[in-house]
Parts: structure tokens; sequence; C-alpha cells
């Protein structure tokens, strides 16, 4: 009987031993992380948008009568003079976004949920030109002690073009080419495949 309480005793030894190895082996499954929403710096979306540079989404053609005097001296200052000047000028100012101020950083995609959310450059005036074929001298009047100003035009055409930019900006360029640029970038990203579109803009440079 001892032999036997032996090997029975034994038995239960390397049983336990197995046992506690198998326990060691097969443990209890961890539970998966939680799910994470990442973001992206997407090249792609940056390089779409940057390929049209500047992207011009507005324009007014504004007219203008500029009425330009050079006030002058004559008879060793006895006498008031002038060289005066009325032109009629026209001009086509153009606005929108100049794209390639566009960073990395600006555009935030979520690849999962189809979203992104782009901040722009805030519009800007990108030209004024003068309308050569409605812009024209109306009137020149040179006094005859007056000394004829032979760069009062070159001023009045100047003059006009500074002029109807701030005109077309009082009369909201910016502000159209602020909502033609937001419909234009919703247009483009969601041809790329994205089917939520943020679009926000800058603060002007005040610079």
């Amino acid at each position: 009987m001892q032999p036997f309480g032996m090997l029975v005793a034994g038995s239960l030894l390397l049983a336990g031993v197995a046992g506690g190895a198998l326990a060691g082996r097969f443990t209890a499954p961890e539970a998966p992380p939680a799910k994470t929403q990442v973001l992206y710096r997407s090249p792609a979306v940056v390089t779409a948008i940057q390929r049209l540079a500047r992207l011009e989404t507005a324009r007014f053609h504004m007219e203008r009568v500029i009425d330009l005097k050079s006030k002058q001296k004559a008879l060793m200052g006895l006498m008031d003079a002038e060289d005066a000047i009325l032109l009629v000028a026209a001009a086509d100012v153009t606005a929108g976004i100049d794209l390639g101020k566009l960073e990395d950083d600006d555009v935030e995609v979520d690849r999962e949920k189809g979203r992104v959310k782009v901040v722009l450059p805030a519009p800007e005036v990108f030209d004024a030109v003068l309308d050569e074929k409605h812009t024209y001298v109306y009137d020149r009047d040179t006094d005859v002690l007056a000394e004829r100003d032979g760069d009062l035009e070159t001023k009045a055409r100047r003059l006009a073009v500074d002029d109807l930019t701030e005109a077309a900006r009082r009369a909201g360029l910016l502000e159209l080419a602020r909502d033609q640029g937001r419909k234009t970038m919703v247009s483009l990203i969601q041809s790329l495949g994205y089917e939520h579109v943020e679009v926000t803009f800058a603060e002007p440079d005040q610079g």
C-alpha cells in the first residue's frame, strides 16, 4: 500500500504542477482598447486646394467721374491759376482667396466620418484694372496763366483706381468673394469623396 500511496501522491503533485502551468499560460484575454477618433492632416486635400492658386471669386465693374485740379500761383504769386481734368473712369475690381497661403494645419480630415474642416485665408482685393474702352478724358481746362501739368491725367487715373477699389469694398466685394469662395471649396472637397465639409476663414491681415 505504501508504494501505491506514493504513486498516487506523485501523480497528484504532477497534475498540480501541470495545472498551474496551464493556468499561467491560458490567462483571460485583455479587453480591447476603446475606439479612438483619429484626425489626419491630409496633404492630398491641401494639394488639391493649392492647385487653384489665386481663386478669383468676385468682380465688380465700377464707374466714377474724377475731377482733379492742379492749383498754381502766377505772376509772382499775385494770381491764382489752375490746370484741371475731368476723367470718366471705369474699372473691373477683382477679389478672391490666395490659396498659396494655405498651410497643412489649416486642413483637418476625419476619414472615417468623411468630414473635412478648412480654414481659408481671408478674401482680399487682387487688382483693379481700368477699362480703357470706357475710360476717357471728358474735359481738360488749363488757365491762360497756368502751366499744363503733363502728369495730371496719370494722377487722375491712379486716383480713379484707388477710389474705385475703395468703392467696391464698400459695396460688399469682399463679402461676395467670401461667400463664393466657400461654395467653391465645398464643391471641390466633396468631389474628392468627403461628404461633410466645413469652411471658415482666417481673420483679415490688419497690417
